[in-house]
């Protein structure tokens, strides 16, 4: 059997086709009321179908928000699974925002749910937590780079108490370490690994002061923050600098509230998109 193209070298074709924008699917209650939907499984089903339609050609990936889906038990997995199901369908790549991060076999089997070929809730990526060990996700990494996808691991959030980890240790810091295993674990790639990071698009110089080099890392470099909670595509590209190639411009909230026209959707996607652009400049 063939070997699967790389997760690096389908995200960047993805980015260079579409603009490199991450859209987040989150179905909060109150953009189900604002969108004239019920806050129940069908709701985020019709929420959700309605963003893939509306990204198509305009976002490089998707991002469900797993918890938004989770609240509703089976009845929002199987929702999940039919928008993760019309994203692949619709040739979108998808990042499950599901945060996971454990030990040994529990690990392995929450793998096995976001990244093997045979589960339903398959995605092109997931998000991962390194807060138990980097190492503590080796079945995720590993089984992510055999069958041709990516991790996110959350690096520098940009949450109020985020510092008071990720910062600890100055230039020794918590999050350093985490990303410099990351950059490890990318050398190989010759330009974006399957291995990304998440990392806050208002985090400002914390890079600088905790001597990190996140262009040496060759992640892919997600980060939320975009829009709704304040950073403009200019504020990334300055932040980001040499790195800023690698950044996908994360937005919900401020795309998702153009809803529940697709049309609407679609016009704001491409708008925050070509901001993205045109910082790059």
């Amino acid at each position: 059997m063939a070997k699967p193209v790389d997760f690096g070298t389908r995200l960047r074709s993805a980015m260079d086709a579409s603009g490199p924008l991450c859209v987040g699917i989150d179905p909060h209650p109150a953009l189900l009321e604002a969108w004239g939907l019920p806050n129940s499984a069908d709701g985020v089903r019709s929420f959700s179908l309605t963003v893939v339609e509306a990204m198509t050609g305009a976002a490089a990936i998707l991002k469900p928000q797993v918890a938004l889906f989770e609240r509703f038990g089976s009845a929002g997995f199987a929702a999940l699974e039919e928008t993760l199901a019309a994203a692949r369908a619709a040739g979108l790549l998808t990042l499950a925002d599901a945060k996971r991060g454990d030990i040994g076999s529990t690990m392995a089997a929450y793998a096995t749910a976001w990244l093997d070929d045979s589960s339903p809730l398959a995605s092109d990526a997931v998000t991962l937590s390194p807060y138990l060990g980097y190492e503590s996700l080796r079945p995720a990494i590993d089984l992510a780079a055999s069958t041709g996808r990516g991790v996110f691991v959350l690096g520098l959030t940009s949450n109020p108490e985020g510092p008071s980890v990720q910062h600890v240790g100055g230039s020794n810091s918590v999050a350093k370490s985490i990303i410099d295993q990351v950059t490890a674990d990318n050398v190989a790639a010759i330009d974006l690994g399957h291995v990304g990071l998440v990392v806050g698009a208002t985090i400002g110089d914390a890079p600088e002061k905790l001597g990190i080099d996140l262009t040496a890392s060759k992640a892919p470099l997600l980060t939320p923050g975009l829009g709704a909670q304040g950073a403009t595509a200019q504020d990334i590209a300055e932040s980001f600098a040499s790195s800023y190639g690698q950044v996908l411009g994360t937005s919900s909230r401020d795309i998702l509230r153009a809803g529940p026209s697709v049309q609407a959707l679609r016009d704001k996607a491409l708008s925050v998109r070509d901001e993205l652009l045109a910082a790059k400049q």
